[in-house]
């Protein structure tokens, strides 16, 4: 359901930057499973380029069980760019939730007004893909903008507004980097990423979805050796 999206993302990436491959621990690369009713098959691919430091996603594929599709962009730490969140999910044939966000690593009116408030003619743009949902697991004042799309849709929307939107995202995503400039002190990104990383893997309803196709022990290292590489799990310690 999502393959467009997928396909679109890597058309965009490989056209813009020179991408190199960057190693995804053992075993995570993809893996699937037989339990339950539907088969489901999971595979992620991570590159790195000059502009970013790391370029994740990930497609879970259990037929018309499930289709997800997620994806995280971090700019490189000279740069004080957003995050470019992504997380579009159906299950069955009528459950569909798209998320789609430039993430904000600080708060201050001026990062917000400099990095945050460009999204706001896009947000303008889809009405429809806004509908100020409740988060169940997140604080919407934390590392999400108020300009971020999120609803609950239709599979016809999904392939004609969302796949739209996601384009316009991404093309205004890719204009703030090409205008943007270094900072004097990329220590201070590299924390807030590692910050955000702390806080997603903590907070991650996904890691219910993947234990329940792949096994706790999987969805442990999944979480926070590859999605969220920079947090500290107290299950699973990093040496």
């Amino acid at each position: 359901m999502y393959q467009p999206f997928l396909a679109y993302l890597e058309q965009s990436l490989f056209a813009r930057f020179e991408l190199r491959s960057r190693p995804i621990p053992p075993g995570l690369e993809a893996k699937t499973s037989n339990r339950g009713k539907h088969p489901a098959t999971i595979r992620s691919w991570c590159y790195e380029c000059d502009q970013l430091r790391k370029i994740r996603y990930t497609y879970i594929d259990a037929g018309t069980s499930a289709q997800i599709f997620n994806s995280v962009i971090y700019p490189h730490p000279r740069y004080e760019l957003p995050l470019l969140g992504i997380d579009f999910l159906s299950f069955g044939q009528v459950k569909n939730l798209i998320v789609m966000d430039f993430q904000p690593l600080f708060q201050s009116q001026e990062y917000l007004d400099k990095y945050i408030y460009p999204l706001k003619s896009l947000h303008d743009r889809y009405p429809d893909l806004c509908q100020n949902l409740e988060m169940k697991f997140y604080d919407a004042n934390q590392y999400f903008s108020k300009y971020l799309l999120f609803a609950k849709t239709d599979r016809e929307t999904i392939s004609t507004r969302v796949f739209q939107a996601f384009q316009d995202y991404l093309s205004l995503y890719w204009d703030l980097l090409d205008r943007a400039t270094v900072v004097a002190d990329p220590q201070v990104i590299i924390q807030a990423q590692q910050n955000y990383d702390q806080y997603s893997a903590d907070r991650d309803p996904a890691s219910g979805l993947f234990s329940s196709y792949f096994g706790h022990e999987w969805a442990e290292r999944f979480l926070y050796e590859f999605l969220f590489e920079d947090a500290k799990s107290l299950a699973f310690a990093k040496p």
